[in-house]
């Protein structure tokens, strides 16, 4: 009886008590949701969405010559300076109205978003370009904002669960300017388009 009080005790002691837990909740970028602005560069209809975020973040989508930006910051002057909002894609693309934050212990710091690439070597029958659908991974503050994986949505059958797993390792420890992005999981046309600039 003794052994087995004992067991329990030790086995008590090595339990996941203070596991720490990653999760997941969403919110919209979807104009509607958003504060929605002219650019103000008198040239074309260019727009800047602030979405609510999470944590009292905002989500900024800057949008100029059928190509976005995405950054987050605590508000709009913020998220605009981060590398994130001067990271384009090359190829003319948008993104999906999800964001996707990862969030370790209720504290997000990192967001995945869809965004589809345009493909100008792939045309549809009316001779427009076919989109190529990418995860970004992207890591939040503290310390900068900017992606850190790309994950080819159409190359990879659990495209979501390799973003999160690559939030969950790399968001953290990232550091923006100096570390590569890390192309997760087996690499496709959506990410041959996105290392394009």
């Amino acid at each position: 009886m003794v052994p087995a009080a004992l067991f329990g005790a030790c086995f008590g002691l090595i339990s996941p008590a203070n596991a720490q837990t990653f999760s997941s909740s969403y919110t919209s970028t979807a104009p509607r949701d958003c504060r929605v602005t002219s650019a103000g560069n008198g040239v074309d209809d260019s727009t800047i969405r602030v979405c609510p975020g999470k944590a009292g973040l905002v989500v900024v989508i800057s949008e100029d010559d059928l190509r976005e930006t995405v950054s987050v910051g605590r508000n709009r002057a913020a998220a605009d300076k981060e590398p994130a909002a001067e990271t384009p894609f090359g190829p003319f693309n948008s993104t999906t109205d999800t964001v996707e934050w990862r969030a370790l212990d209720g504290k997000p710091f990192a967001i995945i978003q869809r965004w589809h690439i345009s493909d100008t070597t792939d045309e549809d029958k009316n001779g427009r370009p076919i989109a190529k659908p990418l995860l970004a991974v992207t890591r939040l503050p503290p310390g900068a904002v900017c992606h850190v994986a790309y994950v080819d949505v159409k190359a990879n059958p659990n495209a979501n669960e390799l973003a999160r797993k690559a939030a969950d390792d790399t968001a953290r420890s990232f550091k923006c300017g100096k570390d590569e992005v890390q192309v997760i999981g087996e690499s496709g046309r959506a990410v041959e388009l996105a290392k394009k600039r």
